[in-house]
């Protein structure tokens, strides 16, 4: 049996994580944290290793040369470690998008944002397993930017760009927080869904509940909306009854004033372990001067993905609308 360069990295990521967790008595995703950042700079950082494990990293460090591997094969390895690691000590806000959904993010992207070089964000980057995916489908000049308050998934993040030697600017701080960057041209997010803990941060917001804790979601939105230029796309992974809720009267007079809605897709039920779960990618774009809404809004209610010839059909038909109103 051939073993896959993706697996090949992730038998190299996994078994020096293991050493590092043991020697530095930390967390399995602490330790993959660690290795990935050594690989990155060729050396081996931690000075309090004993000689021994020294000798067995560099070893299995040697064995491995990065530039051989393409950015999508580091991505997958990168990614199925932290999965591994997520396993053994999940936290629910940690879901980590599906690399079909990421691709089909990536798709989008590509298709409606037309200029060569952009700015894009991904205000709940995470692992940055997301972002990463939309970068390696994109053959421009993007100048991308993370925000995540977590520290762990943030430093994952960090070497996860790193290692496919990704530009990306990351920040660790809380989304909702005032955010020091330019306005962007596109935005990307898997929604963290859920009410939002800081009452008074959310004031801030025209999206805050009238009573009682505000959605994360809903001002994750609205956060994005700001930092977007006129004119800029937004990528959302939303639930799919993002207006079903008692709040979404308010998202629809935001959505009203704010943005136009440029297609909504839903994602195969099949994909998530039970239909309350489902989710779907919402397309918004920034109202701005010579914004025009589409003759009609891009609605497409996916097929199971991994049907090629039901998938080809969609593909087709998303083709046609592009050309029809964005050619």
């Amino acid at each position: 049996m051939k073993i896959t360069p993706t697996e090949q990295l992730f038998t190299l990521f996994n078994e020096t994580a293991l050493i590092l967790q043991e020697e530095l008595d930390c967390t399995y995703l602490e330790a993959l944290a660690e290795t990935g950042e050594n690989l990155f700079q060729g050396s081996i950082l931690q000075e309090e290793l004993s000689e021994l494990t020294v000798k067995r990293l560099k070893k299995q460090y040697e064995e491995i040369h990065l530039q051989k591997f393409s950015n999508e094969e580091i991505r997958k390895a990168y990614q199925l470690v932290i999965l591994k690691g997520m396993k053994e000590n999940v936290q629910p806000n940690h879901q980590m998008t599906p690399d079909t959904v990421g691709m089909l993010v990536g798709y989008l992207v590509d298709k409606f944002l037309k200029q060569s070089s952009f700015r894009l964000l991904d205000p709940a980057v995470g692992t940055g397993n997301l972002l990463t995916t939309v970068l390696n489908q994109l053959n421009k000049n993007v100048a991308s930017i993370g925000v995540e308050i977590d520290d762990l998934l943030i430093k994952l993040a960090y070497v996860n760009a790193n290692l496919q030697e990704h530009p990306v600017q990351l920040f660790n701080q809380d989304s909702l927080e005032p955010l020091f960057i330019d306005p962007v041209e596109a935005v990307i997010a898997d929604l963290p869904v859920g009410f939002y803990p800081n009452d008074v941060r959310a004031a801030d917001y025209q999206l805050k509940a009238k009573e009682g804790h505000s959605f994360a979601h809903h001002l994750f939105i609205e956060q994005s909306v700001r930092h977007t230029k006129s004119g800029g796309y937004l990528f959302f992974i939303i639930p799919n009854g993002l207006f079903e809720s008692e709040q979404a009267p308010q998202l629809r007079e935001y959505f009203k004033d704010q943005v136009i809605i440029q297609g909504l897709l839903q994602l195969p039920t099949s994909m998530f372990k039970n239909k309350n779960a489902a989710k779907s990618i919402l397309i918004l774009q920034k109202k701005g001067e010579d914004v025009e809404p589409p003759k009609q809004a891009l609605l497409v209610d996916l097929p199971s993905l991994s049907s090629a010839a039901e998938m080809d059909k969609i593909l087709i038909k998303m083709e046609k609308w592009f050309q029809e109103n964005k050619g």
